[in-house]
């Protein structure tokens, strides 16, 4: 028996309820074309922080990015990076992953990255996007807008 390929979808896609404010992004779309797949759900924000919870932004700093609470401004960059790569570390054998666009975890190139003074200066990648694409380097991203 031929095992099912595996996708890696962005939890809020899937109609899970881990966004930021509570809500879910759920995409039909995406839930549709990945139906014979096996699918991981993927939220690297829900575990760490919970859900309704403050929201992130990307901020760059000295050339550097960050991952920064919006109100309590504290840096979680490295709480995301360890919770990603454990993520990681423990999903192998991935065929696809879809992310949701303008995502500071999980925006592919459609994320706002900020300067200190929460101007925006440039789109990019979110967290988590930029460690997958370090990682599966041989499998394709996509966002929920693929066509």
């Amino acid at each position: 028996m031929k095992s099912k390929k595996r996708v890696i979808i962005s939890a809020c896609l899937l109609g899970e309820y881990c966004r930021y404010d509570g809500k879910t992004k759920l995409a039909n779309r995406v839930v549709e074309a990945y139906k014979d797949y096996e699918i991981i759900p993927f939220c690297p924000e829900l575990p760490l922080f919970g859900t309704p919870r403050e929201r992130i932004s990307v901020i760059e700093i000295n050339g550097k990015i960050r991952i920064f609470t919006d109100e309590t401004e504290l840096d979680v960059t490295k709480l995301l990076e360890d919770e990603i790569n454990f993520f990681i570390q423990s999903t192998k054998k991935i065929d696809e992953i879809v992310l949701k666009s303008k995502s500071p975890s999980c925006g592919l190139g459609t994320t706002p990255i900020l300067n200190q003074g929460k101007d925006l200066i440039s789109y990019g990648d979110g967290i988590a996007a930029k460690l997958f694409k370090k990682e599966y380097k041989n499998i394709k991203i996509k966002d929920e807008n693929f066509n």
